[in-house]
Order: structure tokens, then C-alpha cells, then sequence
């Protein structure tokens, strides 16, 4: 770890990442190199809330750096699947041409099998967002449950539009 005027950078085993933080905030190094205190100026309700927001980006920095994060995605569909060409993910989920989002540096992404997508990195907020960028590309529907979808997730299935009878 090391501290530039409103810089703090992280390096561990699995990379490098930089915070440019709020000037207010005040950041040194405890006795114990390995620890870093945030410090506000005073109680103010806009401090209070800068103090944990930098204090819980330092905590993610570090604890990424030393265990990537990770995300995994689902897709669900006849036909839908998912192609990785180099630094290119190339989606195939129902539409006319295939969609293409290009990797994010600091990104890895892995297809264990042609559905599943494991995004992963030491970026919090990157693997975050590119894997929410992938959902976007054809979030699940709530009919037939086709779509990308995070494998924890959830989606409530609906009841289809019902037939009168010919009787009737």
C-alpha cells in the first residue's frame, strides 16, 4: 500500500489498483504497515458518509487483490449461447446478429460450458458492471424464463394468457 496526496494504491498477488479519494478524508498508515486509518474532519453528515464510502472502496481494493471477485451467468434459451474470441464475447440470445461486448481491462471472463459465464477480476466495481452489462444484453423474462441471468438469481415466472373455451 502506498499513499500520493489523495492516491491510495493496493498491490497484491493477483494486481494493482489506484483510488483517487475524496480530499477531506484523511488516510495514514497505522503503526502496522499493514493497516490504514481513514480519519474526517469532523462529525458533518456529508463526512460521516465520505468516511465510510472511502473506508469500504480501501476494503475492496485490498480484499480484491488478494481474491479476485466474481460473478457467474446463466442463459437460458433453445439456441442462446455464449463464444469467447480472445478479448471479444460474442452473445448468440435471439436476435439477428450476434452481440459483441469487448472485455474490460482488468477483466477476465471464462465459459465453463457454452451457457454459463464466469466474469472475474480484482476490480469490484468493473466485474460488477461488465456483468451487468451482459444481463442487459437480454435480461429474463418472466413467460418462458428465457435470458441471462445471474445464477443465484431469482425470476418469477408468470401465468400465460388464458383460453376462454369455444363453449363459453
Amino acid at each position: 500500500m502506498s499513499l500520493g496526496g489523495t492516491e491510495v494504491t493496493v498491490k497484491g498477488p493477483k494486481g494493482e489498483l489506484s483510488l483517487v479519494h475524496h480530499p477531506a478524508m484523511g488516510i495514514e498508515i497505522d503503526d502496522d504497515p499493514s493497516q490504514l486509518r481513514v480519519t474526517r474532519p469532523d462529525d458533518s453528515r456529508a463526512n460521516r458518509s465520505l468516511h465510510g464510502l472511502t473506508r469500504s472502496l480501501i476494503n475492496n481494493m485490498v480484499t480484491g487483490v488478494v481474491t479476485p471477485y466474481e460473478k457467474q451467468l446463466e442463459i437460458h434459451g433453445v439456441g442462446y449461447q455464449a463464444i469467447l474470441d480472445g478479448n471479444i464475447l460474442n452473445l448468440s440470445v435471439g436476435f439477428a446478429n450476434m452481440v459483441k461486448l469487448s472485455l474490460p481491462s482488468g477483466v477476465q471472463c471464462e465459459l465453463t460450458s457454452p451457457t454459463l459465464v464466469k466474469v472475474s477480476g480484482c476490480d469490484k466495481q468493473a466485474v460488477g458492471q461488465f456483468a451487468a452489462d451482459i444481463r442487459a444484453v437480454r435480461p429474463p423474462e418472466p413467460y418462458k424464463g428465457k435470458g441471462i441471468r445471474y445464477r443465484d438469481e431469482y425470476v418469477r415466472r408468470k401465468q400465460g394468457k388464458a383460453f376462454a373455451s369455444a363453449g363459453a
